[in-house]
């Protein structure tokens, strides 16, 4: 995943864990708003994170393989690979 490993994910997505539980533990303790949305803003960004390092990752391998196959996979994986990228962008 361009440098990023399977455990570097998932010592990311704890540490994302870990700040949801801040955020929902602020809630709980009616912290001032703009506080909550600024923890909001950084676990979203986090997510982005991950997410770009799994497409990356995608298209760095299973689209490239499919490339140099051609054909029907190729057409495929590039499909694939676009309908992500769309919902990346989406949200």
């Amino acid at each position: 995943m361009s440098g990023t490993t399977k455990g570097d994910l998932f010592l990311r997505l704890r540490r994302i864990e870990g700040q949801i539980r801040g955020i929902s533990k602020m809630v709980e303790e009616d912290r001032y708003c703009p506080e909550i949305l600024d923890q909001v803003s950084a676990a979203t960004r986090a997510l982005e994170r991950v997410a770009l390092a799994i497409l990356d990752d995608h298209v760095s391998h299973c689209v490239v393989e499919a490339v140099k196959l051609g054909g029907e996979e190729q057409e495929a994986k590039l499909r694939e690979a676009s309908t992500a990228i769309a919902r990346l962008v989406r949200t």
